[in-house]
Order: C-alpha cells, then sequence, then structure tokens
C-alpha cells in the first residue's frame, strides 16, 4: 500500500512515529518537492517524479511530503493512499506564518517593518492586554496575548536577518528557558528553601544583581516606562535596599508629591499605575452618565452646577 507522510517544513527534523513502519518497508521513498532539504538527505530519499509516473509505480510507495496539497502527495491521496501526519503546535505555526510574511512573496508591509517601525504596536497592544486583563475579559485576553506573540515573533524575525547580530525565536527562548531556570535554583536542583513570593521576589532581585554585574540597584530600572509605573518601580527597588522614604524628593511640585506617593504605594505593595489607571476608568465612567444623564433631560453639562446636580452619587 502506498503511503505519504507529511512531514511539515516547520519542523523539518520531526517525522511521526507512525511513519517508520511505512518508511522502512517501503520499496521506493520520494521526496516531494516542497520538503526541506535537510529531510530529505536524512531520509536518502529519491526527488518524487510526476503525479502520473507516482501513480504507475509497483510495490509499497512513500511519498514524504512537506504538505498534502503538493501535487503527487493529492494525487496518491485521492487513490486511496494511507497518510500519516504529525501535528503541528500552534505556536510552531504561528513562526512558519511569520517566516513567510517576511520572506520574498510574502506581505510587503511585514516585510519592511523594522524595530523601530513596531514599537507602536508592541506599546498599544501591551495596553490592549492589561485592559482585558482588567477588566476580566477572557475572549479579549486570549486575542490580546496572541497579539503581543505576534509582536515578539515579529521582532524576533527582524533580528534573524541582522547582518552583524543576528539571533531568532529559538535563541530567544533558549535565553529564557536559561533565565528562568537559572532564578529558581530551589526549583530546578540545589539545596535552596523558598518558602514565601516575597521571598522569591527578593532571591530573584539578588540574583538578577549577580548575573548582570549590576553596580547600582537601580540599575535595570527602564526609564522609558510610565513616569507613575516608574516612581513606583523605583520606590520598590531602593525599598529592598533600605534607602530611607524620608531621602525621596523632598519639594513641594506636584510632581515631587506624585513621585513620593507613587513610590510610597509600591513599597506598600499597591501597584501605584494600576491603582491610578483604575481611579481614572471610574472617572471617565462617571463623565459618561453625567453625560447621559444631562441629554436625556433636554440640557448640556457644560457649566458646573450642571455638572453637579447629573454626577452620580
Amino acid at each position: 500500500m502506498n503511503t505519504v507522510v507529511l512531514a511539515p517544513a516547520a519542523l523539518p527534523a520531526v517525522l511521526p512515529a507512525a511513519a517508520w513502519p511505512a518508511l522502512r518497508s517501503a520499496d521506493v521513498v520520494y521526496a516531494a518537492g516542497d520538503l526541506p532539504e535537510v529531510t530529505r538527505v536524512a531520509l536518502d530519499a529519491k526527488a518524487a517524479p510526476a503525479p502520473e509516473e507516482l501513480l504507475r509505480a509497483t510495490g509499497a510507495v512513500v511519498l514524504v511530503a512537506a504538505d498534502r496539497t503538493d501535487p503527487g502527495a493529492a494525487a496518491l491521496l485521492e487513490a486511496g493512499a494511507a497518510l500519516v501526519s504529525v501535528p503541528v503546535p500552534a505556536v510552531v505555526e504561528a513562526v512558519a506564518v511569520m517566516d513567510k510574511l517576511r520572506s520574498p512573496g510574502g506581505c510587503p508591509w511585514d516585510a519592511a517593518q523594522t524595530h523601530d517601525s513596531l514599537r507602536q504596536y508592541l506599546v498599544e497592544e501591551t495596553y490592549e492586554l492589561l485592559e482585558a486583563i482588567e477588566d476580566g475579559d477572557r475572549a479579549a485576553l486570549r486575542e490580546e496575548l496572541g497579539d503581543v506573540l505576534l509582536q515578539v515573533l515579529f521582532h524576533a524575525r527582524v533580528a534573524a536577518e541582522d547582518g552583524q547580530d543576528p539571533f531568532d525565536i529559538e535563541d530567544v527562548a533558549g535565553e529564557l528557558v536559561a533565565k528562568l531556570i537559572g532564578r529558581h535554583p530551589h526549583v530546578f536542583g540545589g539545596d535552596e528553601v523558598i518558602d514565601t513570593a516575597e521571598h522569591q521576589q527578593v532571591r530573584w532581585e539578588e540574583l538578577k544583581q549577580t548575573e548582570k554585574r549590576r553596580e547600582s540597584i537601580v540599575d535595570g530600572v527602564a526609564l522609558g516606562q510610565p513616569a507613575v509605573a516608574l516612581a513606583g518601580k523605583l520606590g520598590q527597588r531602593t525599598g529592598r535596599a533600605g534607602l530611607p522614604p524620608d531621602l525621596f524628593p523632598a519639594g513641594d511640585t506636584d510632581a515631587e508629591q506624585l513621585f513620593r506617593l507613587a513610590a510610597s504605594a509600591r513599597r506598600a505593595g499597591v501597584d501605584p499605575e494600576g491603582a491610578l489607571r483604575a481611579v481614572a476608568k471610574r472617572f471617565a465612567a462617571d463623565v459618561r452618565t453625567a453625560e447621559a444623564s444631562a441629554r436625556s433631560a433636554g440640557v448640556t453639562p457644560q457649566d458646573p452646577p450642571t455638572w453637579r446636580h447629573h454626577w452620580p452619587h
């Protein structure tokens, strides 16, 4: 019986276990034109002839292809050949789609993007994900996580094309794995014991400080983050080092007072950025409610008494 084995281009070194009996018993093994060369060489497969010749071949024929739409694979399957395939994880498929979009013949817009041009989308998608989390919207959460993942795949694909210092998504994932293992010695080996989340947070920062050979406790704080979040992070980081809060900026300007509030809140375990955003969202909702109430009364809230009359209580 003839067999079509699918070896997806996204997983060129992977063949389904069920394919090996067919490969061993085959009279001839052919490689379709869409099969990655590394797979063809590893299997010592012959280049597949035209579909008509494949159908006339005698004995047990195995055709290894990357996709069932290959003409030879399609012809054999239509004639009753067995199909053996391996499921491709969606994450791997996403990498392959990103590669195709950036490759010749792909999408002109995707091909034209750079790390710099993509920055705005990374920020936008991150805030949309944050909003989905705050709203408790599971469907939006799933979608926005995908959009953030797209940005990671996009940047990794752009980085792979760099002529001086290329790296790809495998390098990114490999570095992440090494970091997670190195920052969790109590989980992946050794005698260290971590009993609480707070202890782990402190230990994480200690290991990071040693690993990156940082000279200052504020090294590595992203200075480009929103100002309230930045003040909070600086308050948290310096608090772990025992810096007294009376050394916070001591002026009476609005900015200096806001810094002290944000830094102190983070030291107390409150996320000042999230807390302020929650208040701002409630305020925006109150504005909409007052406007709707005023409109239903046939007026426009353009003066203080009208605003106060229609303000939700």
